[in-house]
């Protein structure tokens, strides 16, 4: 069995001073394929100290520096796509196709950083003053375990291309799939302490990484709960927060929406990465005057879907990352039966031959928005279906959720898309189909969040604005 005791920490591999272990399995088995080592207090305090030392000479780069920099780790990434791949199905199960995408993505956010290097993020005219945008400091990147390639490239990219110096922490429980993230960036040759990996649990490394004096930013992408627990720890030194969290998505498909283009979209919303993803459109509203109608497709789309073998072609929905997320996701569809709402597909257990690793019976409820799986965010293939009397209903349900991260809207007229997408909170809305820009600002509403990721946004939320005068 391997041990993966690897950490990257002021321009070099080191094993972690910590001797806390994490078993790593594997989603498709379940067994148990290495063991990783996590750091300590030391080790984060040592990142800390690596990325202080590195920040003047790292903010006092040119910008045509650092776009060679970001470059060189644009195709460090790319060099190691396979690697990242097959780590990303193999313990986060999401099918070969999902884990292609999220890495191919990868490397185009450090691209996209190189375009915003350009005179005018940096000074701007006011007026009679002169205003500098300057790196924030040492940031704090804390990325989640659905897709470590992804949101490790999209955050360290713009802070990067800001100045700033960094120390991330993956999840741990992505420890398998950071192995070519950590390698991607060792192989780069940026100048030590510029970029630093630490693994480790929120207790001793997050709270670290959180309260430091010498961080003056933390990006995180977890859960609400983990978000609140980093905005209290920020406040004693006022870092700057961006807080990317949970979310209870509604797909709104309209009366006038044709079922055949409306329902493969609302399915591909509520499951995409096996419903691992804090985007899903997990509430889909349908109108009571179709209800019968929509229920049937509905029912009968998500009882098509192919479970299994996330390296099989033909696979839609794969296994769940580990044994924990496999239980929490039954817990759910317990309480669904025990609320009353109605299964129209899935239901409790594995599906048939299918019993070892975690897959998950995609599960279809019909009930209302008051249930706790209309309520929490699942993390996992479980979808609810409320029926709605009117387009003023149907906002009221959708918006009626401590979330805000992203919507849906299936209509037959575009227009009315577009009305009833502006009536919604929500930082993301989508009409007709799974559409997107990394140019466009990223983040949620009400306790979705805090602050904006992507294109000029993201590289904005790391940097300072000075306003300088001249009499």
């Amino acid at each position: 069995m391997k041990t993966l005791n690897r950490h990257y920490v002021d321009g070099r591999v080191v094993a972690a001073h910590g001797t806390d272990t994490y078993p790593v399995t594997s989603a498709i088995t379940g067994e148990q394929i290495a063991e990783g080592v996590l750091g300590d207090a030391v080790d984060a305090n040592a990142a800390v100290e690596a990325a202080r030392r590195a920040l003047p000479a790292w903010s006092a780069t040119t910008l045509d520096q650092r776009r060679d920099y970001l470059g060189r780790l644009a195709d460090s990434f790319a060099a190691r796509r396979e690697d990242m791949i097959s780590a990303l199905v193999e313990e986060f199960g999401t099918t070969t196709a999902t884990a292609t995408f999220i890495v191919d993505e990868s490397p185009q956010w450090f691209l996209d950083a190189q375009r915003l290097l350009v005179e005018d993020t940096f000074v701007r005219q006011a007026g009679r003053a002169t205003v500098h945008r300057v790196p924030a400091g040492v940031a704090a990147l804390i990325t989640p375990w659905n897709g470590a390639s992804w949101s490790i490239a999209m955050k360290a990219s713009v802070a990067l291309a800001a100045g700033c110096t960094v120390v991330i922490k993956p999840s741990e429980r992505g420890i398998w799939q950071a192995q070519p993230v950590l390698d991607a960036i060792a192989a780069a040759g940026l100048p030590a302490g510029v970029i630093n990996v630490v693994f480790g649990k929120g207790d001793p490394v997050g709270g670290i990484l959180t309260t430091h004096p010498d961080v003056a930013k933390v990006s995180i992408t977890g859960s609400t709960a983990t978000g609140k627990i980093v905005a209290r720890n920020a406040v004693d030194t006022l870092k700057r927060v961006t807080l990317e969290l949970g979310g209870k998505s509604p797909t709104v498909i309209l009366d006038d929406a044709d079922p055949a283009q409306a329902v493969p979209f609302a399915v591909q919303a509520g499951l995409f990465n096996n419903g691992q993803a804090c985007v899903a459109g997990t509430r889909i509203l349908i109108p009571r005057s179709r209800e019968e109608e929509f229920k049937q497709a509905l029912s009968e789309a998500v009882a098509a879907l192919k479970v299994g073998d996330p390296r099989e072609a033909d696979t839609v929905i794969g296994p769940l990352l580990d044994r924990d997320q496999y239980d929490r996701v039954q817990s759910y569809i317990q309480s669904g039966i025990e609320e009353g709402a109605e299964v129209l597909a899935g239901g409790l257990g594995h599906p048939e031959g299918l019993e070892k690793g975690n897959y998950v019976r995609p599960t279809l409820f019909a009930g209302t928005n008051d249930q706790t799986v209309a309520r929490e965010e699942i993390f996992g293939p479980v979808l609810s279906v409320i029926t709605y009397d009117g387009e003023d209903e149907a906002v009221a349900i959708a918006n009626d959720t401590p979330y805000g991260l992203t919507a849906y809207v299936a209509t037959g007229d575009a227009a009315r898309g577009q009305r009833v997408a502006r009536r919604l909170q929500a930082g993301r809305v989508m009409v007709n189909g799974m559409v997107g820009s990394r140019d466009a600002p990223f983040g949620g509403f009400k306790q979705s969040g805090m602050g904006r990721e992507f294109g000029s946004w993201g590289i904005s939320a790391f940097l300072e604005e000075q306003a300088v005068f001249t009499a």
